[in-house]
């Protein structure tokens, strides 16, 4: 499980550290993502990237919608300090609460996330708020994980554990929507309408460089479910662990990066005029 106290906590500071070997990971899966929005925006959209992390997907947007106004929410003041350091002050970030944020100012057309919707402890009640902060006729535009056996980024390292991760497919976390008829479910008692969603299978680049194989064995040591058990096995039992997941991650060495399958959902919907 991880929900809002560890994005405020451990979790944001460890993505804060990793913020260009995670937007790597994700680097198809944003094109896709900002593509699909700019399909959709209106024109001078006024767009709210929820769950913004490091700003990847807000600068990627800016760029791609040069009169569009663009802002980013996160829980993590260390992921929006890395998001306002990148920007330069030509996107607006700021620290807040996507369940209850609001401004005067700014009212969206259009919400985006990419993979920023799975982690709240009330999910009804986070999409409702989020459809009540939106202009009447807009939409939101997000993404999330399909069932955890479609991605082997994750199946693949988890099976190299001591034990078993534990795992509540209800609970707050990186596969919390993964269950399209919940995910329907939840939107259409928020208020939302027109729900859609399409899969998508993309590449998940886990190591690059001029060492992928050892980027990839650091990268799965610091971000992600099993990153913790790793860094807290001793002597022995850890090194075990790190040569069975060099292992793993060699058989997916190719063309130079170390790359594994992501299976996404692409959301849309939208709040009712």
């Amino acid at each position: 499980m991880t929900g809002a106290s560890d994005w405020q906590g451990r979790v944001g500071a460890s993505w804060a550290a990793e913020w260009q070997r995670t937007d790597r990971s994700f680097a198809v899966l944003n094109a896709r993502l900002v593509e699909h929005v700019a399909a959709l925006a209106p024109a001078n959209a006024q767009i709210l990237d929820v769950g913004c992390g490091a700003g990847g997907t807000s600068l990627a947007l800016a760029e791609r919608l040069p009169d569009a106004q663009i802002r980013g929410i996160d829980l993590s003041a260390d992921l929006i300090a890395v998001a306002r350091e990148r920007a330069g002050g030509e996107v607006a970030f700021e620290q807040a609460d996507a369940s209850l944020w609001s401004s005067p100012d700014f009212v969206p057309d259009l919400l985006v996330s990419r993979h920023g919707v799975m982690f709240f402890d009330d999910p009804v009640g986070a999409m409702r708020h989020l459809a009540s902060v939106t202009r009447p006729g807009g939409q939101f535009i997000f993404s999330c994980f399909r069932d955890r056996r479609e991605n082997d980024w994750a199946t693949a390292v988890a099976g190299l554990l001591p034990a078993p991760l534990p795992f509540d497919p209800l609970a707050p976390g990186p596969f919390a929507f993964a269950d399209k008829d919940r995910v329907t479910a939840i939107l259409s008692q928020a208020g939302w309408t027109d729900i859609s969603a399409a899969p998508h299978d993309l590449a998940y680049i886990a190591g690059a460089g001029d060492r992928p194989v050892d980027d990839a064995v650091d990268f799965f040591s610091q971000i992600g479910p099993a990153a913790p058990i790793i860094r807290a096995l001793q002597g022995d039992e850890q090194a075990a662990m790190l040569a069975r997941l060099r292992d793993m991650v060699s058989k997916h060495l190719h063309n130079g990066a170390v790359s594994f399958t992501a299976s996404v959902w692409i959301w849309t919907a939208h709040r009712p005029k």
